[in-house]
């Protein structure tokens, strides 16, 4: 039989990262970029624009301005410290129908105090989303904007959970292409959605297909690169998020129109269905596949565009491989279920690592609620609301460089700790101590974005690690999966802004607290042997550490179960 193909092995003779991979892998990030907009393109389509109740006393006719000199006199509101009067949404004063002044004039003396609700708004500037086409205004419609994110949400559970079955299924490439493609779809749908209800629907299928992209992405950019090159691949890919996210806020800002904003992040994605000509399937894949000759080809392709030499052994080896693993396959297949299975058993009679997996969904569900609750609640801060949200998304570029480099000098457990407890004091602080100073708010608000942005980067390698080999991926999906179903609730937090402004950043504080004192007392995973079973798992919280899979699968004693 001959010796098994390592296609880190064959990257040692192709060149790791050389220019058949540069190319590929720029291609692939290509369309992260529309994926990150697409993401969060509703909190600019459902945001709520500043409006207030239409004063036919005082108001134009035609085109009537937001903000004039009469307001506090024929409605409510509210002062700030410059004098700027913010008049309510949805109450007006009742008209005093025994007070006749001047034409033209609106004085205090044309009111009573009494308030009551009105049916027609003034709305602010250029700013055009669904709020305005389908009157979705006040509080008692409010949910229905939040509920836009929640669907989004639910979709990113379905098509998370999907494609990642499908992708091991049907290959990588193919289904990457398919979520660019129904992305684009979906969203040009979602711009052309007659009434609210189809809007939604058209939301859910777009999270569905945006929810493919930014993995298999990953994926691909990950199995085509060497173990050197692994790290930098992921960072990069989440550098073109970050400013994919960016983008977004600058097409809200020159577009204003909800629908303009769709068209232009959807019509685009279309032209990469060429990628079916220009990006090759996942060699991996194809090697796990037992795809050994159109595996060769792609190999020959890019030993040929790096110009490096293939050994004779290696191409002869090829053929020899696939027969040897087409006699094995059914064998293995079974046996590998079988040890799926057997460990997910003996993880759940563990208490050790049942504490331990409770304490990471935790620190998942906090990471996603914050990290996503933030970037809604960027639109919230004073200030030009597209420029906070783009430097809410642009500071992810230094959040990820920073776990980049934590997690190479502080090790996994203190990263993901320190990560969450910055976050937490900077939502604190900004939320609370700083009410007023619009830049420090903003400072403090950038930085502990980047602290959870980090925190995000940190768990899924300190996840991948704390799991046993069998189990590794499905135990990282499920804690991805669990995750954004904690988001589904994020779009909801800054609905509490209306009844205390500083307790959405307080909530994200206490939670990023929380966990991160939670995170100190998982083990420590850096520079230490992947688990293999479910014994060396739990080793990792122990003294001593097994250092072989056949020491590892000794009986453990009850003083390693007390650690988590």
């Amino acid at each position: 039989m001959a010796a098994a193909l390592d296609f880190d092995d064959i990257l040692t003779e192709i060149g790791e990262f050389g220019r058949y991979q540069r190319r590929n892998y720029l291609l692939i990030c290509l369309p992260v970029l529309f994926a990150a907009a697409n993401s969060l393109s509703y909190v600019f389509t459902a945001g709520t624009p500043k409006y207030r109740c239409y004063i036919a006393e005082c108001d134009a006719d035609i085109s009537p301005e937001y903000q004039t000199d009469w307001l506090e006199h024929a409605m409510p509101g509210t002062w700030d410290k410059h004098h700027q009067f913010t008049p309510a949404t949805c109450d007006r004063y009742m008209a005093n129908d025994s007070s006749y002044d001047q034409a033209g004039q609106c004085s205090s003396s044309q009111f009573l105090p009494q308030t009551e609700r009105c049916n027609q708004f003034v709305y602010d500037g250029q700013e055009q989303t669904i709020v305005q086409d389908w009157q979705l205004t006040c509080k008692e419609n409010a949910w229905k904007l939040a509920l836009v994110g929640t669907i989004h949400f639910a979709g990113l559970v379905v098509g998370t959970a999907l494609f990642g079955y499908l992708a091991d299924r049907f290959g990588r490439k193919l289904v990457f292409l398919f979520c660019i493609i129904f992305m684009a779809v979906t969203g040009v749908a979602q711009g052309l959605a007659w009434d609210y209800p189809s809007f939604l629907v058209f939301a859910l299928l777009n999270a569905v297909g945006t929810s493919g992209v930014y993995p298999l992405a990953f994926i691909i950019g990950v199995e085509m690169v060497g173990i050197r090159k692994r790290e930098m691949s992921s960072i990069v890919l989440n550098y073109f998020y970050a400013i994919g996210e960016a983008l977004l806020g600058l097409a809200a800002w020159l577009l204003h129109d909800w629908q303009l904003i769709q068209y232009a992040l959807s019509i685009p994605p279309l032209c990469f269905f060429v990628y079916f000509w220009l990006v090759p399937e996942s060699v991996r894949w194809l090697l796990a596949r037992n795809e050994h000759e159109k595996a060769g080809v792609i190999i020959k392709r890019a030993a040929h565009v790096n110009r490096r030499e293939l050994s004779l052994e290696l191409l002869a080896n090829f053929k020899q491989q696939q027969l040897d693993a087409q006699n094995n396959k059914p064998q293995q297949k079974s046996h590998e279920e079988r040890k799926i299975w057997l460990a997910v058993k003996q993880v759940f009679a563990s208490r050790t690592l049942v504490i331990r997996y409770i304490i990471m969904l935790y620190i998942w569900a906090v990471n996603a609620i914050v990290y996503y609750g933030l970037s809604l609640n960027s639109t919230s801060l004073s200030g030009n609301k597209y420029l906070n949200f783009a430097l809410v998304c642009l500071i992810e570029i230094p959040g990820y460089s920073l776990a980049w480099l934590c997690l190479r000098k502080l090790g996994r457990r203190l990263s993901l700790s320190g990560s969450l407890l910055l976050c937490a004091i900077t939502c604190v602080t900004s939320g609370y101590i700083t009410l007023g100073n619009n830049w420090l708010v903003i400072t403090l608000f950038l930085i502990g974005k980047l602290g959870i942005t980090s925190s995000f980067a940190v768990i899924y390698t300190y996840t991948a690690e704390m799991m046993p080999t069998v189990i590794r991926s499905g135990g990282v999906g499920i804690m991805s999966t669990f995750a954004r179903c904690g988001a589904m609730l994020a779009p909801f937090v800054p609905l509490l802004g209306g009844y205390y402004e500083s307790l959405p950043l307080l909530l994200f504080g206490a939670s990023s607290l929380t966990a991160g004192l939670l995170s100190l007392l998982l083990p420590e995973t850096f520079n230490k042997k992947l688990p293999d079973t479910v014994a060396d798992a739990i080793a990792l919280g122990s003294k001593r550490i097994a250092r072989t899979s056949s020491s590892s699968r000794c009986s453990h004693s009850p003083q390693k179960e007390s650690n988590i």
